[in-house]
């Protein structure tokens, strides 16, 4: 299972904080680029996109993680 603590200087984080802090990442490179493709004025509700792209990458890498130490 991919859901193993992450220890940095004898302090244990949640492999959940890792994958959201990569998901962040993940999103505001997602959302550079579609500000840069269709600009501000095609986008309804960013707030709404942020969060749901925020949330669809932390999902994705999570589920990446799973993949990539051999769970389903």
């Amino acid at each position: 299972m991919a859901l193993k603590e992450v220890a940095l200087g004898g302090i244990y984080f949640s492999p959940l904080l890792v994958y959201a802090l990569i998901g962040l990442l993940l999103a505001a490179v997602l959302r550079f680029a579609l500000h840069r493709l269709c600009g501000t004025s095609r986008l309804w509700y960013e707030a709404w996109l942020d969060t749901s792209l925020f949330v669809l990458c932390t999902a994705g890498v999570a589920w990446w993680g799973a993949l990539a130490s051999g769970g389903a």
